[in-house]
């Protein structure tokens, strides 16, 4: 029997840091082409919003199936099968004439596109072919990849719109998409033998001690307040720094920031996630966003305050994914970790479109968005509290290096 050639841990991460960067720079690029296809197709700016917003919710729905497939069949076939959706779900918006087809190709098949080829399931199969005292620091990598992916696609995207046209531009994108397939090829994981197998635990029976286990819920409403925070933030910070009488390109200076520090808050609670308890990071991420949200409210809203804020919620934006990923591992194991970790991932979508619809809500009928940040303190308390009785077990078992 021939043996099978070990893929080292640097190799295994930068493959999947750059399929992840890929993934979420692509799809962050959606909204620059709102304004050239609205004007050149007379659509309607909403119609095209609720396609991305159907994105958001098919990519909550559709997470753990496309976790449980990850988990049956392997991650790589999973983000393969992704990368196909992206290139086809990109290519079919740019050239969809009718605001339908373009609903379905934007909204459901890059919606279930995302899921596939996206953060979780890369994340997970990561997690699972790294020995543990390395996952702390993949799942970190990870989502740090997926803020450098928005400041590397984005940018090139708005640049080709201005230079060769939004259409010739997106169908440059559904190819890039492409090149998450050869990217995917280390995260192959070894085939399980039938005696292996058959001492496992089944996905159902899994699912079914998951939903018994309180702190599968604890983490499963705390993701829901990180997706509410998160959306809240991307949807309408441009419109709140608006509101204060700030210049536009404050807004989007905001935005920048926040996944510039990202970057370096994903990396720094990767590197935490292996050092200190993962309860006790998050419970101290959330009671933090609590505290810089409230503080913001209280003081004069100039560009330096608005900058200053944003660079902060930057460090903490998606610090929470490799605490929660690392928890969800450690409670239930690795066998059906993207199954599970979907399930959770779920919740932060959900909060994601609470956050996103009930800005619009509040703003609407008060005028401004006082409430609605309250209403985000508040839920930062909700979320620390929440972390503070789920359980940090030790690893059930050390995991060996991964062969391809």
């Amino acid at each position: 029997m021939t043996s099978r050639p070990v893929i080292s841990a640097g190799l295994l991460m930068t493959c999947a840091v750059l399929a992840a960067a890929l993934a979420m720079g692509l799809r962050n690029s959606f909204g620059l082409f709102l304004a050239p296809m609205t004007e050149q197709n007379l659509w309607t700016a909403s119609g095209f919003s609720f396609a991305i917003a159907l994105q958001v919710l098919m990519n909550g729905i559709s997470q753990p199936l496309c976790g449980q497939l990850a988990d049956r069949f392997g991650g790589r076939a999973v983000v393969i099968g992704g990368a196909l959706l992206y290139a086809g779900g990109i290519l079919g918006m740019a050239l969809a004439t009718h605001l339908g087809v373009f609903t379905v190709f934007a909204g459901v098949i890059m919606g279930v596109a995302v899921s596939a080829a996206g953060m979780p399931v890369i994340i997970s199969t990561l997690t699972r072919l790294l020995p543990e005292n390395q996952r702390g620091r993949a799942a970190g990598l990870g989502t740090a990849g997926s803020s450098f992916g928005q400041f590397l696609v984005v940018p090139m995207a708005g640049l080709g719109i201005a230079t060769i046209g939004w259409q010739a531009t997106m169908i440059g994108m559904a190819a890039v998409a492409l090149l998450m397939i050869p990217l995917s090829f280390v995260l192959a994981e070894p085939p399980r033998t039938k005696v292996v197998a058959a001492s496992e635990e089944s996905a159902t029976d899994a699912l079914k001690r998951a939903f018994r286990t309180p702190s599968f819920w604890f983490l499963f409403f705390g993701f829901f307040v990180c997706g509410l925070h998160i959306s809240f933030l991307t949807t309408h910070l441009p419109g709140f720094v608006h509101t204060c009488g700030l210049p536009v390109a404050v807004g989007a200076g905001a935005i920048s920031l926040i996944g510039l520090f990202n970057i370096v808050g994903s990396l720094g609670a990767g590197e935490l996630t292996q050092r200190w308890k993962r309860r006790e990071l998050l419970v101290t991420i959330y009671a933090l966003r609590g505290v810089l949200m409230a503080t913001f409210m209280m003081v004069e809203k100039t560009t330096t305050t608005v900058l200053i804020f944003s660079a902060f919620m930057g460090i903490l934006y998606l610090s929470t994914v490799p605490p929660t990923i690392a928890l969800v591992a450690r409670n239930f194991g690795t066998r059906w970790l993207a199954t599970i970790f979907g399930l959770v991932f779920l919740g932060h979508q959900i909060g994601g479109f609470t956050g996103a619809w009930l800005g619009g809500v509040v703003l609407d009928r008060t005028g401004n968005y006082d409430a609605m940040w309250w209403a985000g303190v508040a839920a930062s308390a909700f979320a620390a509290l929440i972390h503070l009785p789920v359980k940090d077990p030790a690893p059930q078992a050390v995991a060996k290096p991964a062969a391809a």
